[in-house]
């Protein structure tokens, strides 16, 4: 009777009866984000050179690479990092440091992938420019194509990563706690799960929105700068 009276003050004891289950579980959640991401950043530039590569087995090893990790499921990926890898490698990590390379590798194509969309918009005469000028391919991507590049594919990068934010979920099932977990938990203790998965919902909603504003702040900085 009390929720029909009062829905709304039921739905907020949910969240400050359980505040450290939120808390803890969205904290996780944002480190599994921010270190994937950044490792996801770093491999998935180092594929896209690999990609458009003057260098016939560093393109075949790119494309290997992108078509096998992309085309697998990232449950099947968390699997093989959690329970195959620490098989051949027993101290290899934990299962949330696990869980970020899954995430990193997996996302890695993505952004390949979008990295290499931007590539292919720099037109190809300043290649041959850096080339003339005694430029090595090395150089020429660090310093003339990729800084170009990145700014062609700030939505579609920033796509990725709201996608693997919300992909971070998928480590609840290994053992990780974090924000995908908070639901069991609620039902261990006899909350209103459907009330809890809107907080979650909410938490959710919050990371992809401070995402989308630092989209158009890159957007904007770099737009006034070239």
């Amino acid at each position: 009777m009390s929720i029909s009276l009062n829905p709304t003050g039921v739905h907020v004891d949910v969240l400050i009866n359980n505040w450290e289950l939120f808390s803890q579980g969205f904290l996780t959640t944002i480190y599994l984000f921010v270190w994937s991401a950044v490792f996801s950043l770093i491999l998935g530039t180092i594929v896209a050179a690999f990609r458009v590569s003057p260098v016939p087995p560093l393109r075949a090893l790119g494309w290997a690479y992108v078509n096998l990790v992309r085309n697998t499921p990232l449950t099947l990926v968390f699997l093989y990092a959690i329970f195959a890898l620490p098989l051949v490698f027993p101290n290899v990590g934990n299962s949330f440091s696990l869980s970020v390379g899954a995430l990193s590798v997996y996302t890695a194509t993505y952004v390949a992938e979008a990295i290499r969309a931007g590539i292919n918009t720099v037109p190809l005469g300043q290649a041959e420019a850096a080339r003339s000028i005694g430029l090595t391919f090395l150089q020429s991507m660090r310093l003339i194509i990729l800084p170009q590049a990145f700014r062609a594919v700030i939505p579609p990068l920033m796509s990725v990563f709201i996608a693997l934010a919300k992909n971070t979920t998928v480590a609840a099932g290994f053992s990780v706690f974090e924000a995908g977990a908070i639901r069991a938990y609620l039902s261990e203790r006899g909350e209103n799960m459907l009330v809890g998965l809107l907080w979650v919902c909410l938490g959710f909603l919050l990371i992809v929105s401070i995402l989308s504003l630092l989209q158009r702040a890159f957007e904007k900085k770099w737009r006034i700068a070239a």
